[in-house]
């Protein structure tokens, strides 16, 4: 079984930033134990920014502008990395750094260098520990947290399961650090909406994810035929169990979803941030939903924002809710030129689709369109 786990800033750090010794090696030594069982493990880590803020300036508040943050993580990544290698030494196991893009999941090149790279070190016995090139990342066009990024990990490997490790026990039916109240949810089998809403947000400042982002790439694993478990990352023998527990007892875990999304669309999906929104009549996502077909700029009756050719929207129908999403041929700098037109309408030099099929993804859990 191929199983990727990730583990957040939180639960690798110390209150004063600085990676934690003790929280690497019980991660590591639970790698070990999975390998022992004939498992293969890929290790998704976050910290490194945060690793960085404490060896630069040691008890400071977190810097907000992007290019101080690419070079924190500069100087973080190899202290992450060196702690890392060092817990795996103790049990005699090799760690190979890999650092995505999303670029990397987005063109057939450069997803098959990065599947060929992993696979083979999984092959040479190496723990892969991957988290994103943030010291060079492009803040327009990065993953946003590396929850997302483990899920499209797990789909690049075809992996079996993916571990999401956090400080709390899994999902609840509400934040449990404000509501007393709050149960956890042992076993979901469709993410709806009632759902992310009580997902809710990361309470932690060094955390870019947060509940809401495990639920955003359970969703993208349960899409790729990936069985997902949010766990705490202090349980003990939480990997161990999460492999061999198939239905709760293990923190929280979504079940696979009949659908299959290629590694593109998944980064289409919930990779790339909406720039703009096109609003469709009922005709155009009847033929979306039913047939597949590429969005004309004739179904097209309003465009909101500001997006150009190559940028990613939301397509809403008559009702004003979000359906589908994909990459726009067409920017709204010329809408008046296109918006409602049939395509022998158009002027020339206009692509004939505003998204193409290649290009859209359904939304609806409840399709089975692709």
């Amino acid at each position: 079984m191929i199983v990727v786990v990730k583990i957040g800033t939180s639960s690798v750090t110390l209150p004063d930033g600085g990676v934690s010794d003790e929280a690497v090696a019980r991660l590591c030594e639970q790698v070990a134990e999975l390998r022992h069982l004939g498992h293969r493990a890929v290790v998704v880590t976050s910290g490194a920014v945060t690793a960085g803020v404490a060896a630069l300036a040691p008890g400071r508040a977190r810097p907000g502008d992007p290019v101080t943050l690419q070079a924190l993580a500069s100087i973080g990544q190899h202290r992450l990395m060196r702690v890392y290698d060092d817990a795996f030494a103790a049990h005699g196991m090799l760690a190979g750094q890999v650092l995505l893009a999303p670029l990397d999941f987005g063109e057939r090149g450069r997803y098959l260098h990065a599947r060929d790279t992993l696979r083979r070190l999984l092959d040479l016995g190496v723990v892969p520990v991957v988290n994103e090139n943030d010291a060079i990342a492009d803040d327009e066009i990065r993953f946003g947290d590396n929850d997302r990024l483990a899920a499209l990990v797990a789909h690049l490997l075809g992996a079996d399961l993916m571990v999401l490790l956090t400080d709390l026990a899994g999902l609840f039916s509400a934040d449990p650090r404000v509501d007393a109240g709050a149960t956890l949810i042992e076993e979901v089998r469709e993410i709806d909406h009632d759902l992310e809403k009580a997902a809710g947000g990361s309470l932690n400042e060094a955390a870019r994810g947060g509940m809401a982002s495990k639920l955003a790439a359970a969703k993208m694993a349960a899409w790729s035929g990936v069985r997902t478990v949010v766990a705490a990352a202090d349980r003990p023998s939480v990997l161990v169990d999460a492999v061999t527990s198939e239905h709760g007892g293990v923190g929280t875990v979504f079940l696979p979803h009949d659908r299959r999304l290629s590694a593109r669309k998944l980064w289409i999906a919930f990779a790339l941030r909406p720039r703009g929104t096109v609003v469709v009549d009922a005709g155009a996502r009847s033929a979306i939903l039913e047939r597949s077909t590429s969005l004309l700029a004739a179904g097209v009756t309003a465009v909101d924002g500001s997006f150009g050719p190559d940028d990613a929207v939301e397509i809403v129908g008559p009702d004003g809710t979000v359906f589908a999403k994909g990459i726009s041929s067409l920017g709204s700098d010329r809408s008046l030129e296109w918006i409602g037109r049939r395509t022998s309408e158009l002027p020339e030099g206009l692509p004939d689709e505003v998204v193409h099929r290649d290009d859209l993804v359904v939304l609806e859990d409840n399709s089975t369109r692709r």
